[in-house]
């Protein structure tokens, strides 16, 4: 996912990492999405937080803040029309713990599991479908792993 040189390894890690690494890895995650889909996203803010706010909890009723990886907040792309004002800029969060814990429990690539999950909320910026972000997804992966 991110560009190594030839003699460096990918990053592993042996503890969790802080706020700046995981935003580090969604902006590598970002860079490897589609030129033509990445153009569209200059004015969505990536956010990285511990957990999602009380707010977004009872919002969404969630059991337990570690049920929510990532959310997307603003107007999707399919609703917009020439006329939208935008009261707000559109943003992505990605939540470190529940990803942290789920990392964990899954046993999955931390670097496949954050561009997942970044995809998949900025993919609800376009109003696209689960199969749509799945195809996007497939490109950003096979991409990363081209530069890896």
């Amino acid at each position: 996912m991110a560009s190594y040189s030839d003699d460096t390894p990918p990053r592993l890690f042996t503890s969790a990492p802080t706020l700046e690494e995981i935003e580090q890895i969604a902006a590598e995650a970002l860079a490897s999405i589609p030129t033509e889909f990445r153009r569209h996203t200059a004015n969505v803010r990536i956010h990285i937080e511990e957990f999602p706010t009380e707010e977004i909890e009872k919002a969404m009723e969630l059991e337990s803040p570690f049920d929510l990886l990532g959310l997307y907040q603003g107007v999707s792309m399919a609703e917009k029309s020439a006329a939208h004002v935008a009261n707000d800029i559109d943003r992505v969060f990605l939540y470190r713990r529940p990803i942290l814990d789920y990392w964990i429990e899954s046993g999955e690539d931390l670097t496949h599991l954050v561009r997942h999950v970044l995809i998949h909320e900025i993919g609800h910026h376009f109003g696209l479908s689960d199969e749509d972000m799945d195809a996007i997804e497939a490109q950003a992966e096979a991409r990363a792993t081209a530069q890896g």
